[in-house]
């Protein structure tokens, strides 16, 4: 071939992996060479293979470790929350029941730094019931604050078996038995 006859096409591919193929062409003979450029540093096909086992064999560790840190964050925001609304609503418990909250916090937070989840989640539920009581009466001084000087006449609640005058403990009781309000209708009559 005359010196300057040659044409070669030159092509560069970037896979997905980051992996760099270059090919060569002469178009006049159709002769081609490739080669594929693979990075120097970071992982080899053995320690990725070795990673993939690993994270297969250890899965179901990994599944026990998020569920306990879900379960400690569920236990860290009812804590929060009982003593944000101890904070703001204290004056609704006796000392006997702030006793069996405070108890109930405490045996919270003991099973907090442990690693039994389901010991952690049966103190949350604890917690939950210990507070219904008092969640109730916060209810109720809220809405009745939300209500004052507003008047309820011809305003029902609707808790799936019918309409209720709307006060605080046909609201309350609405909530606890159907689990949320079905929703305020407005009867005219």
């Amino acid at each position: 071939m005359v010196a300057g006859a040659a044409r070669i096409r030159v092509t560069f591919d970037v896979d997905a992996d980051g992996l760099l193929e270059v090919s060569a062409r002469e178009q006049t003979t159709g002769v081609q060479a490739a080669i594929t450029v693979k990075p120097s540093y970071g992982l080899s096909d053995t320690e990725i293979t070795r990673m993939l086992k690993d994270s297969f064999a250890h899965a179901a560790d990994d599944m026990q470790a998020r569920a306990l840190g879900e379960a400690q964050v569920e236990a860290d925001r009812i804590a929060d929350a009982t003593r944000a609304a101890l904070a703001a609503d204290g004056d609704l418990v006796d000392a006997q029941e702030r006793a069996v909250i405070d108890a109930a916090l405490a045996d919270l937070a003991a099973k907090r730094s442990g690693d039994d989840k389901v010991g952690l989640r049966a103190a949350v539920e604890n917690v939950n019931r210990v507070t219904s009581e008092f969640a109730g009466r916060r209810l109720d001084r809220n809405v009745a604050r939300a209500l004052s000087g507003n008047s309820t006449s011809g305003w029902n609640a609707f808790d799936g078996r019918g309409l209720l005058p709307l006060t605080c403990s046909a609201v309350r009781r609405s909530i606890t038995q159907a689990g949320i309000l079905a929703g305020l209708v407005w009867d005219s009559t």
